[in-house]
C-alpha cells in the first residue's frame, strides 16, 4: 500500500487546439477531464498497475465533490478531508506539435484547523503502516512552508519510506530539514535550492549529494527530454532514451516517480522503468496515465557513474 498526499488537489481540464493564437478564438478538437494533482496522478498510475493506494486530499464545494467522484470512477480510494474553499480547476492547452500552456489556479485558502484535519488524516493512514508515503505539489494558501517538515516528520515516527516532489520553499525547507527518503525535483528545482545553475552531469550530482549530506537519502532528478538521473551517497545512474515527439507533458513527472515506486529491484532496474513510464506517459493527451501496455524499459539505456563533464542537454 502506497499513501499519497496532495495538499492542493484539482480538476484538470485539458483542450487540445491545433494551434494556440494568443488573442484570438481557438477551437478545440479534444477536452479531456481528469482527477488532477501531483499526488493524486501518482495514485492513478498505481491503481492503473495494480497497486494499493490511499489518496489523502482535502475537497471542498462541486469541484471537489466531482474530483472525488472521477477519483472513485478510477478505482483510487481516497481519503477526502472536508474543507470550506472550492477545489481549483487547472487548464492545460496542447497544441498538435506537442508545446503544452498550463495555467494552474491558486486553490482554496485553508484554515489552521483544515490544515491539522489534513495531517490527521495522513497520521491516521501511516498507523497502518503503509510500504510509503509520498507528498507531491504545491501548497494551498494557508498552509505553511513547514508542512512537508512535519509530514517527514511523522513518516520518521512510524518507520515508513518517504517520498517528496514539490518545489521552492517547500522543498528548500524540508531538504534542509532531513528525513526524506527520495526527492524528487526537477533540474531547474534542484538549481533553486543550491543557489547556482546545472549546466553539467556533475553539477547535477553535486547538488543532489548536497540535499543527501543534509538527512535525505537517495535524489531522483528529472531532466524532461534528457532522461532522469538517480543519485545516492555513493552512487550515480543516469538513464533515457532516443528523442519523442510529445502528446502532453503534464503528468509525466509524476508517472516517472510512479514507475521508480513500482519497481522492484536494484536502483539501476528501478530507474530504467521510471524512465519508461514517463516517456509513456507523454504520448498520451491531457493528463491521461499510462497502462502495462504502453511501458516499454526495453527502449530506455541505463548508464552507471555518467561522466561529470558531460553537459545535461547533451544526455
Amino acid at each position: 500500500m502506497i499513501v499519497t498526499l496532495t495538499p492542493n488537489p484539482s480538476l484538470d481540464r485539458a483542450l487540445e487546439v491545433d494551434e494556440l493564437v494568443l488573442g484570438e478564438v481557438n477551437r478545440a478538437t479534444a477536452s479531456h477531464v481528469h482527477p488532477g494533482g501531483k499526488g493524486i496522478n501518482v495514485s492513478r498510475v498505481l491503481v492503473r498497475h495494480g497497486a494499493a493506494t490511499v489518496a489523502v486530499l482535502p475537497s471542498g464545494g462541486a469541484d471537489g465533490a466531482r474530483l472525488v467522484e472521477l477519483l472513485g470512477e478510477r478505482g483510487v480510494a481516497a481519503v477526502a478531508v472536508p474543507v470550506a474553499g472550492d477545489v481549483r480547476t487547472n487548464l492545460t492547452l496542447v497544441e498538435h506539435g506537442g508545446a503544452t500552456t498550463k495555467v494552474n489556479a491558486p486553490g482554496p485558502e485553508l484554515s489552521a484547523a483544515e490544515v491539522d484535519a489534513l495531517v490527521a488524516a495522513v497520521e491516521d493512514q501511516l498507523r497502518r503502516r503503509p510500504d510509503a508515503l509520498v507528498a507531491a505539489g504545491s501548497l494551498p494558501v494557508g498552509a505553511p512552508a513547514s508542512l512537508f517538515v512535519r509530514v517527514a516528520g511523522l513518516a520518521g515516527r512510524y518507520g515508513v519510506p518517504f517520498g517528496l516532489d514539490t518545489s521552492g520553499e517547500p522543498l528548500a525547507r524540508a531538504v534542509r530539514s532531513g528525513g526524506v527518503t527520495l526527492v524528487k525535483p526537477n533540474d531547474e528545482e534542484l538549481a533553486e535550492i543550491v543557489g547556482r545553475d546545472l549546466v553539467t552531469v556533475g553539477d547535477a550530482v553535486d547538488a543532489a549529494r548536497w540535499v543527501i549530506d543534509a538527512g535525505n537519502r537517495a535524489v531522483l532528478l528529472s531532466l524532461g527530454a534528457h532522461g532522469a538521473l538517480l543519485v545516492t551517497h555513493d552512487h550515480t545512474w543516469w538513464a533515457g532514451g532516443d528523442p519523442l515527439v510529445p502528446v502532453s507533458t503534464v503528468g509525466a513527472g509524476d508517472t516517472t516517480l510512479a514507475g521508480f515506486l513500482l519497481a522492484g529491484g536494484d536502483p539501476a532496474g528501478r530507474l530504467q522503468r521510471a524512465v519508461a513510464f514517463g516517456r509513456a506517459a507523454v504520448l498520451l493527451p491531457g493528463t491521461a496515465v499510462p497502462g502495462p501496455h504502453d511501458i516499454h524499459p526495453e527502449a530506455v539505456r541505463v548508464v552507471a557513474e555518467p561522466d561529470h563533464d558531460l553537459a545535461l542537454k547533451e544526455l
